[in-house]
């Protein structure tokens, strides 16, 4: 009868433990995003922060710095994917930003999502200036969210911090 307890006892303690690992695991997580842009001259950059699968498609669009649509059609591949779907960003759409400065926005990413083989693309573009589809592309791993990432083109580098 004891043994009969002590199996029923770690089973539901097993139990628990599994529900809570999987609601870890769904739901959404947020998180500050600061970007530092390098000293480059010129207007101000058009940036796009997107949620892409390990075959490189697009699947979320999770911010927009430059709120002029007339200049989304310069961040080529990000625009091909959203011209396809597209979906109302008025919420998570703000200011361009311009050589020097820095930005801070909260994504909202979806838990499942993170360790899962998906990658957060920075897509970049500056008027008369070169173009960067991956500015910057950062594993979405606990481990790189809590990195220092730096970027390849307008954008020194991008560093995250859990939004409480």
């Amino acid at each position: 009868m004891q043994l009969f307890r002590k199996a029923t006892l770690l089973l539901v303690l097993m139990f628990f433990v599994s529900l809570a690992t999987s609601a870890q695991n769904t739901g959404t997580s947020k998180y500050k995003c600061m970007i530092q842009m390098t000293n480059y001259m010129g207007e101000g950059a058009y940036l796009v922060v997107s949620l892409v699968d390990a075959k490189d498609n697009y699947q979320k669009t999770l911010y927009v710095l430059g709120s002029d649509k007339k200049w989304y059609r310069n961040l080529k591949e990000w625009h091909k994917a959203f011209a396809k779907k597209p979906t109302n960003i008025s919420a998570i759409t703000g200011a361009s930003v311009t050589g020097g400065d820095r930005s801070v926005v909260v994504l909202e990413l979806d838990n499942a999502t993170i360790n899962s083989n998906y990658k957060l693309r920075f897509e970049t573009a500056v008027e008369d200036k070169p173009y960067y589809v991956k500015d910057l592309e950062i594993p979405l791993t606990t481990e790189s969210l809590s990195a220092k990432s730096e970027g390849t083109g307008y954008i020194r580098y991008v560093r995250f911090s859990a939004n409480q």
